[in-house]
């Protein structure tokens, strides 16, 4: 029977220094992670390929906050990293080019641009509108004009020489025979000889030849005209961008993408002069006014990303990690039914936002994202992060759309999920291993020393500070020190859960202000733990109950052969808690089988089946080495309705195997728990005190006698951290808590008989359970052997 001061741990509140945690300064390193931490320094430190980090551990550990913390260390040394813009591509617009800047250049860049547009927005018109520009014009317009004037002339002059007149009429140019200056009539002209008539018809058609060089003349004239407009109209541009584009030539003459850039603009200015020269073009659509013409679009410039306000490296998270907030999108807008895009609609994912720095993932969100997880894994394989949607990507849709330059990608991607997911990629994806090489495995749980107490009061004050709670006094931090060694399953460890230790104090704070304190108390703490159990026991007490009505039969004196009390463990969401069950055996004689019932209606999971396994090889090992296990038993946990699994009762069904065989009564009054072994070798299981409690509490309910009880294995011993009325009640003799090292230790409290040990001859003291059982299996193995005879 153990000891009052074996079934807890207690911590002592005289070992701190000081009244509350207002006292204590603020926990500044990592306590109980050292594997981890070094882990995470190492893949933020080292620059290859594939070193990126997944880190290991369950969920509200406080992982994401640890690590952030390690990642911010470093990355304040670090360089900003560049920003990232588009620019419209002249050359092929539907592949808009990718510009690199130095951090914090990319939105000056954008507001420069934004400047000389709205600049020559009003200086182009102006210009074109000039004395200077239309003085040119005209002597443009001129210079044509007599061009042809001139033409006509020489040609007028050359045909009045030969007796010619050239005139112009509505219907344009004819040439009439001249008397002196005065056109001879039709009549007249029929009155003249004939060979003057023929010489001037002649004359008439070499000269109307000329006069068809020259209007033949006319559309070139007309195009050197037009084009000496256009010259016009580009030197009057050109000297107007020019003159702003040096100017900003000068302030990025040290980035030559940029001033590459700049030409690129100017060339284009100077090309699309006429649409400097109209206004944008607006219709209004059900009230809504839609911009038809872009007309100084291109220019603008997309800052993707910038980095300028930012210190060191980004350290971003993405709590949406969908394809396209991962790896960017293009986005479109709806114009007079028909959807539009351009470069300025590129929007940025995740990857370029952090770009340059680190990356916070959760694998179990990126995996539940549809080609989230091949996204992510192809722009690290590849390293640049390529926009484009799912459809383009698996060719699912061939409608044209904007194809972006890639982006060169930099990054540490720090993925955080459970370690079943970390075992299931490294098995089942053959990229996983070569993109994630460092693994940060957080400890669930870190050993508990005087050190190590005074470290988990100074996290308890930083807590308290950070969401400005009531101080807590010592006693209080006590209590919260062993609720964590409860919680860790361990009274020699602490629990690293930080999600539960924070919901503690949050809901402590609040039960002491409820009762006007100023200090939290460890009252408050036990109030607080008492209401979260409250909150969640509805099915535990209404199985109790039906247990305390007889429902569910579970006797707790008295003593019955072959029925045993033992504890199973049920689990909704957080809340655990223990139910007696009663385990039954019968035995007869049959060929060695052992019937586990559940097994046989499929409500017996693999681990229990094993255990009922071992039990069979545990009899025929000790009871029949020289003979047939002529046996035939069968073990059954009584009203139950669900699956079974674990083999924390094969210790219990060995019982009552044992009692059913040597027809020997077990006392009621005492539960069992633990797993055992081919050798008879108690061995531990989990949740030991939820389960004490549970029979506990239904002993209290009958009232207790001090006969009750429960044995646990000895190997367990170490991880109990009961509840203060079931220490106060072992200590007053009325409930006790038994620990047994092998099942000869166990059926001996359980019967009040000596198991017995084999002597020199291979036979058990009278009296003894083992002689019983012996004496039974061999009645056993006599019946086979005579069915055999016969």
């Amino acid at each position: 029977m153990l000891e009052p001061s074996k079934l807890s741990n207690p911590c002592d509140p005289a070992q701190f220094g000081f009244s509350t945690t207002a006292e204590l300064k603020d926990l500044t390193e990592i306590i109980g992670q050292l594997r981890a931490t070094d882990a995470v320094r190492f893949g933020a430190g080292i620059r290859h390929d594939g070193y990126n980090l997944f880190v290991l551990g369950s969920a509200g550990m406080g992982k994401r906050s640890l690590v952030r913390q390690l990642l911010q260390e470093k990355a304040v040394c670090e360089n900003k990293p560049a920003d990232w813009c588009y620019i419209n591509n002249f050359a092929q617009p539907h592949k808009p080019c990718m510009l690199k800047l130095p951090h914090g250049r990319g939105g000056e860049l954008q507001q420069h641009m934004d400047r000389l547009i709205n600049y020559l927005r009003s200086a182009v018109p102006a210009i074109f509108e000039s004395d200077e520009f239309r003085a040119k014009a005209k002597a443009i317009q001129k210079a044509f004009g007599e061009l042809q004037e001139h033409a006509l002339l020489q040609l007028k002059a050359e045909a009045e020489a030969r007796g010619v007149g050239l005139l112009q009429t509505p219907d344009g140019f004819v040439f009439s025979p001249l008397r002196g200056n005065e056109v001879i009539s039709p009549d007249e002209y029929a009155k003249l000889p004939e060979q003057e008539r023929t010489y001037i018809e002649a004359t008439i058609v070499e000269l109307q030849e000329h006069l068809e060089n020259i209007f033949s003349h006319l559309p070139q004239w007309r195009r050197e005209r037009s084009e000496r407009m256009r010259q016009l109209n580009r030197e009057m541009m050109l000297m107007t961008v020019v003159h702003m584009l040096d100017e900003l030539r000068g302030l990025y003459s040290d980035l030559p993408d940029v001033l590459a850039y700049f030409d690129a603009v100017q060339e284009d200015m100077v090309n699309h002069v006429d649409d400097f020269r109209k206004q944008e073009e607006t219709v209004s659509l059900s009230g809504m006014s839609i911009i038809t013409h872009q007309t100084f679009h291109n220019y603008q410039i997309n800052v993707l990303v910038t980095n300028g306000k930012d210190t060191g490296a980004p350290i971003l998270g993405e709590d949406n990690p969908t394809y396209s907030n991962l790896l960017g999108r293009v986005e479109y807008i709806a114009q007079m039914g028909a959807l539009v895009t351009d470069f300025m609609l590129i929007k940025p994912g995740a990857l370029h936002r952090a770009n340059g720095g680190y990356l916070l993932l959760d694998v179990r969100k990126v995996m539940m994202q549809p080609f989230a997880w091949e996204g992510l894994k192809r722009a690290l394989q590849s390293r640049q992060i390529r926009i484009e949607s799912p459809g383009q990507m698996y060719s699912l849709i061939s409608t044209v759309s904007l194809e972006p330059e890639p982006v060169p990608l930099d990054i540490k991607i720090v993925l955080f999920g459970d370690r079943l997911f970390y075992y299931l990629l490294q098995e089942y994806d053959p990229d996983f291993n070569t993109l994630f090489k460092v693994a940060a495995d957080f400890e669930e749980h870190i050993e508990r020393s005087n050190e190590s107490h005074l470290l988990y009061a100074r996290l308890i004050a930083t807590l308290v500070r950070r969401d400005a709670l009531l101080p807590f006094d010592r006693d209080a931090v006590a209590r919260v020190i062993e609720y964590s060694a409860r919680l860790a399953g361990d009274s020699g460890k602490l629990s690293m859960h930080m999600r539960s230790i924070t919901d503690l104090l949050h809901e402590s704070g609040y039960w002491a202000r409820q009762a006007g304190r100023s200090v939290v108390t460890a009252d408050n703490i036990q109030q607080a733990i008492g209401a979260q159990i409250r909150r969640q026991d509805r099915v535990r007490e209404q199985l109790y109950e039906a247990i305390l009505r007889d429902t569910l039969m579970i006797d707790t004196q008295g003593a019955v052969t072959g029925q045993v009390n033992g504890l199973a463990v049920i689990q909704l969401g957080s809340f655990v808690f223990a139910q007696p069950s009663r385990i039954t055996a019968t035995t007869r004689f049959g060929k060695g089988e052992l019937i586990n019932i559940e097994r046989e209606v499929k409500l017996s999971g693999a681990i229990h089946s094993k255990g009922i396994l071992i039990l069979s090889a545990f009899l025929a090992s000790r009871y029949a080495r020289d003979q047939p296990l002529s046996l035939s038993a069968s073990l059954v946990f009584e009203q139950s309705y669900g699956m079974i699994d674990g083999d924390s009762a094969s210790l219990a069904e060995l019982c009552a195997l044992l009692s059913n065989l040597a027809d020997v009564p077990v006392k009621q009054s005492l539960a069992i728990t633990g797993s055992v072994n081919q050798f008879g070798q108690a061995q531990a299981i989990g949740m030991v005190n939820e389960k004490i409690e549970g029979f506990f509490d239904i002993c209290v309910a009958r009232g207790l006698t001090g006969d009750q009880g429960v044995i646990i294995p000895a190997a367990n011993v170490r991880h109990l951290m009961l509840r203060q009325d079931v220490i106060a009640a072992a200590a007053t003799g009325r409930f006790h808590v038994y620990a047994i090292g092998t099942i000869d230790q166990a059926i001996a409290l359980l019967t009040g008989l000596p198991a017995g040990s084999i002597d020199g001859d291979g036979r058990y003291p009278p009296g003894s359970i083992s002689c019983r059982v012996a004496a039974r299996l061999g009645e056993l193995a006599d019946i086979g052997k005579s069915l055999l005879q016969k």
